[in-house]
């Protein structure tokens, strides 16, 4: 296992229930750190997605957290209900979640702005903003899930080592070479789960991927109305438009954090910088004055992150071409909410050879990751 972020500590996890000792784990930072984007109290859990395969993988990956509660014997996911808020001619169609929710047979409301604001007053809507409401969605703690992942992989008898830096790759006699941190291990088969390094580590099979690596940043609003703002009195949304604005109700600071999707500058893991950009928090900020203004507060705190994007904003899992037992996967910065059932196939892919679960939308092959200049499309 290469990269112990959200991805990567969830297949290590789910390796280690079946392979238990023979697991091996490497991450080149120190475990739990800040510089990609698996880090911080909260993201986003939902089954409202854009189309029914995403909506039905959701389904699958409440079920695999569940699993992960009952081995750890604690709660991780936190339910508040969720709002997904559609501006009239926004960027983002409505059909396209209510259909996909109703193919997958998945209950839901749709609200006006007058109904939405009677449930929770925070908000200030204009008339014509539509709204979906889905009771399932909620929170999922980063920082505790990907230490909790950790944590039951040691359990169950896992080797995970952390500040191990990758310098080289090598297939000799079916094996694999690696050499990290000063050291050199040997693997049968290999999970790459690199996020924004991915292409370095890819490098060492000939592979090169159109991923885009921007740095996008979050912040938490001081409100003076904290509890108003409590998870039991205000759900998760997501603004449907562009641009996307999301966020959470007062969880892990005493404060409410939000954010904008796909909103931050384009970079490499060697240019990104832990500085918070002001243009865009202004965004984000005056997006708050004018929707909840009574969560628009001065900034507890800014802090960054790094998305890694697919040019469609599709997942890739796959094994890598010519290259049968070195598996790769990334998230296209909305997997948190999937990482323990996406560590799960994986898990599968590497022990089984094979999985359950159909794969046919996160192929490796797919041509719009070998085309030299793809199109790029982002929203979701």
């Amino acid at each position: 296992m290469l990269g112990l972020g959200g991805l990567g500590s969830a297949a290590a996890y789910w390796l280690a229930r079946r392979a238990g000792a023979e697991v091996l784990g490497l991450e080149q930072f120190a475990l739990g750190h800040d510089k990609g984007g698996s880090h911080d109290h909260s993201r986003i859990i939902r089954l409202s997605y854009h189309t029914p395969y995403y909506v039905e993988l959701a389904k699958a990956a409440y079920q695999a957290w569940a699993e992960v509660e009952a081995d750890a014997g604690e709660r991780l996911i936190l339910k508040t209900g969720g709002l997904d808020l559609f501006p009239a001619g926004g960027a983002i169609p409505m059909k396209d979640y209510t259909g996909s929710l109703q193919a997958a047979g998945v209950l839901f409301e749709l609200l006006d702005a007058a109904e939405t604001m009677r449930r929770w007053p925070q908000w200030r809507l204009p008339d014509d903003v539509q709204v979906l409401y889905q009771a399932e969605s909620g929170i999922a703690p980063a920082n505790a899930c990907t230490a909790t992942h950790r944590r039951l992989a040691r359990a169950h008898g896992a080797t995970l080592i952390d500040n191990a830096p990758i310098s080289q790759i090598q297939l000799s006699n079916h094996y694999y070479t690696i050499t990290a941190g000063g050291q050199i291990y040997t693997a049968e088969k290999l999970i790459i789960t690199a996020g924004a390094w991915s292409n370095h580590l890819l490098a060492h099979f000939g592979v090169k991927l159109p991923l885009t690596v921007t740095q996008e940043q979050l912040t938490y609003f001081a409100t003076p109305h904290f509890n108003e703002f409590a998870p039991q009195h205000f759900p998760i949304w997501i603004w449907m438009d562009e641009p996307c604005f999301y966020g959470f109700p007062a969880y892990g600071e005493r404060a409410v954090k939000g954010a904008q999707d796909v909103g931050g500058r384009e970079v490499t893991v060697e240019t990104r910088t832990f500085e918070p950009d002001e243009t865009a928090y202004n965004r984000l900020a005056n997006f708050f004055a004018k929707y909840l203004p009574r969560a628009h507060a001065p900034a507890l705190y800014t802090k960054t992150c790094l998305y890694t994007l697919t040019p469609d904003r599709d997942f890739i899992i796959d094994a890598l071409p010519e290259h049968p037992n070195a598996f790769y996967a990334i998230g296209a910065a909305h997997d948190f909410k999937f990482s323990s059932v996406i560590g799960r196939i994986l898990s599968e892919l590497a022990i089984d050879g094979a999985t359950a679960s159909d794969l046919t939308p996160f192929k490796i092959t797919r041509p719009v990751l070998w085309m030299e200049n793809p199109p790029k499309s982002f929203m979701v």
